[in-house]
Formats: structure tokens, sequence, C-alpha cells
């Protein structure tokens, strides 16, 4: 229930923001920061996929600020208690449709010809083999990539963005991080990540889901190692701090 209210009370930052028809002018600062926090708080509902009505949060938001809310505290607790319970239900129920669909989809698709799958679950199949070097776990790898859900909605794709993605081999999810260490550079894999090697349970966007499993088409482009660190110089010490080495033993004669 904390969630929520965070997120409530956090709306009542944005209240310029709701209840209009037409976006304002953007005219300061000021108004740069409001509807940044507005964003902010849409998209977060948005990613819940949270029911609500613009037009009554804004008067709620209003008679909140005027004093003279038309629910009790009491009566706020009580919906917003049956709200988290509700989301957990919606989440439970989509968990459990994203993992039986995912696990029939991995079933399938394992029979498909040039399919291949790992000790972990992991599927892919390679669309152009390359010849260049395949990434360690601690390299920085450069990749082209589109992502899609098992129904064929896309989620990611840096294609769109005009832009490749360059991140650390082991700073990513779990099937990503297996996946790159097959390939090697100029490649192109499709990759099917199970969810227990991408987001698990949780739900990351609003079309990522629980459970869900997830598509990748990914072009390998460039490995490299990870910049070594500069060393750093050791401070001098303060003057008449540091005591003089003792001299050296004398050599045992001979």
């Amino acid at each position: 229930m904390k969630h929520f209210i965070l997120i409530v009370s956090a709306s009542l930052l944005a209240l310029p923001l709701f209840g209009q028809e037409k976006s304002p002018q953007l005219k300061d600062q000021k108004d740069k920061v409001s509807y940044s926090i507005g964003m902010n708080i849409g998209f977060n509902l948005s990613r819940q996929k949270v029911d609500i009505n613009p037009d009554i949060l804004a008067a709620g938001i209003k008679d909140a600020i005027a004093g003279k809310p038309q629910l009790t505290s009491d009566q706020v607790k009580d919906v917003m208690a049956q709200l988290e319970k509700d989301m957990e239900q919606k989440q439970k129920q989509a968990g459990e449709k994203n993992k039986t669909e995912g696990a029939k989809f991995l079933e399938e698709n394992k029979k498909k010809q040039g399919v291949k799958a790992t000790a972990s679950g992991l599927q892919y199949k390679v669309e152009k083999e390359g010849t260049g070097a395949q990434p360690k776990a601690t390299d920085m790898v450069t990749v082209n990539y589109r992502g899609t859900l098992i129904d064929g909605t896309e989620f990611d794709s840096s294609y769109k963005r005009g832009q490749p993605a360059t991140f650390p081999v082991n700073g990513v999810i779990k099937g990503w991080t297996e996946a790159l260490q097959l390939m090697k550079v100029g490649s192109k894999y499709q990759v099917v990540v199970p969810s227990n090697l991408a987001y698990g349970e949780r739900s990351v966007s609003p079309e990522i889901g629980p459970n869900a499993t997830l598509i990748f088409e990914v072009e390998l482009l460039d490995a490299k190692p990870p910049p070594t660190p500069a060393p750093q110089a050791s401070a001098p010490a303060p003057q008449g701090s540091q005591k003089a080495p003792p001299p050296p033993s004398p050599s045992p004669k001979k």
C-alpha cells in the first residue's frame, strides 16, 4: 500500500497537469520541473496499469490542497489497501498466464529447424555466424537488437533509435549474458529468453509483464576488454612524519 500512497502523494505536485484538455506551455524552469514530475507519475501509473480517471484525480488534488477532501484519511487507507490487493491479484493472474504461454512457446520453438537450447533453457538460432572475437563476461560489447514478446509486440529496438547499445556483458539480464558469450563479433542470433533468465516475476514496463518470455534479434558489432583503470598516485606523506628507512644490514663475512 505504501507504494501507491507514494504515487498519490507525488501526484499532488502535478496539479497543473491534470484536468486540462490542452497541454500547458512550459514557460520557465518551474513549469519544466512540474511537467517532468507529471510525466514520471504518468509513466509510473501506465507501467503499473493503474486504471484512473484523470479528472477525478485532479479534483482530489485540488480538494486536498484546499483542505476540503471528500474522503476521510481512514477511507483513503481502505481504498488504497483494496487497490493494493487488486493489483497484486492482477499481477498474479498475468504472471500465471505468461508463464503458461511462455512454456508452451519454448516447447514448440525448440522443435524448429536450427534452434538450439542450452542447459539453462536459453534458446537461440544462428542467423549469421561471425568470425570475430568471442566476448567474455567482463568485456564491453556493442550490439544492435530488437526485442519482442512471444505475440510479436515490440518493446525495444536499437535499430529504431538509430544508435547501437554498448554495455558490459555481465551487466544485463542472465539470458543476454549467456547468449553474448556464445556469439562472435559479426554474428546475428535470434535469442529466446525464458522468464527466469529475463526479469522473472517483475513487471518492468507496460509491455513486459511478470514471467514474460522474451525474443531478441541480436547483432554483435564489437567486443572489447574493459578499460584498465588508471593507477592512483599515492599521496605524499606529511613532511617530518615519515621515518627514514633503516640502514641495510651488513652482509655476512665470507
